[in-house]
């Protein structure tokens, strides 16, 4: 009950901060993309602080992020990573479901910010246009960030890649980091919030133009690190 307790108050204080908020984002975008991703940081520390204070969950990052360019590729466990990763990156071009980004108004506020749109069905055309909109990032000199299994998964399960990974890899041919995280520990997408330490760990950077058969491997191991069948389980409550 208490668990319960503590995640509805995180989601009734989120959420409605969220509101003002994010119908204020087309003001800062009118400004300046700067101003926009400013913006964008006080929502996202708005969402740190509640769950530190509410329900109890504080984050650990290992590794360094090197200087530069690459292409993230984050592990997918809950909303918490597509937050903080673009606070720990520092304004990336973030790869997202197209479904949100054709959201009214909301979409808007994504595109500002800088997102690319992937559809589910991965069909020729759809990826097309996914690496159109990726071919922004080398023109403005931007990290890119991919959730390559496509959408969140529970603790434990450990999906291939979508294809779109492989293909954005090529477009860019950026060095890509591997991000590992144990969110859904703490912030499982089915039932309360429960707290605990999140790690997040940054690996090492793997070279741009390897054959898609070995980059996605390495991608798909690595990701996987702090997965319990990679005999790591992430930092539980305490």
């Amino acid at each position: 009950m208490i668990a319960w307790a503590r995640t509805l108050l995180f989601r009734i204080l989120f959420y409605g901060a969220s509101v003002p908020i994010v119908l204020s984002a087309p003001i800062s975008a009118a400004v300046s993309r700067d101003a926009m991703h400013a913006h964008a940081h006080v929502w996202i520390r708005v969402h740190r602080f509640l769950a530190r204070w509410i329900l109890g969950v504080r984050v650990r990052v290992e590794g360094v992020r090197p200087p530069g360019t690459y292409l993230f590729a984050v592990k997918h466990q809950a909303m918490f990573e597509t937050l903080e990763m673009a606070e720990l990156i520092d304004g990336p071009l973030i790869v997202m479901k197209r479904e949100l980004i054709d959201m009214p108004f909301w979409g808007r506020t994504a595109r500002a910010y800088g997102a690319i749109g992937v559809d589910r069905d991965a069909s020729s055309k759809a990826l097309r246009q996914m690496l159109k909109e990726a071919a922004v990032a080398r023109k403005e000199n931007r990290s890119v960030l991919i959730f390559p299994e496509g959408t969140r998964v529970p603790v434990g399960e450990t999906p291939p890649l979508r294809s779109g990974f492989a293909g954005l890899y090529k477009a860019l041919n950026l060095p890509v980091i591997p991000v590992a995280l144990d969110s859904g520990h703490c912030m499982p997408r089915k039932g309360p919030s429960r707290p605990g330490v999140i790690t997040i760990r940054l690996l090492d950077p793997i070279p741009p133009g390897l054959p898609r058969e070995e980059i996605e491997a390495r991608v798909h191991a690595a990701i996987n690190a702090l997965e319990p069948a990679a005999g790591a389980i992430g930092s539980r409550s305490n």
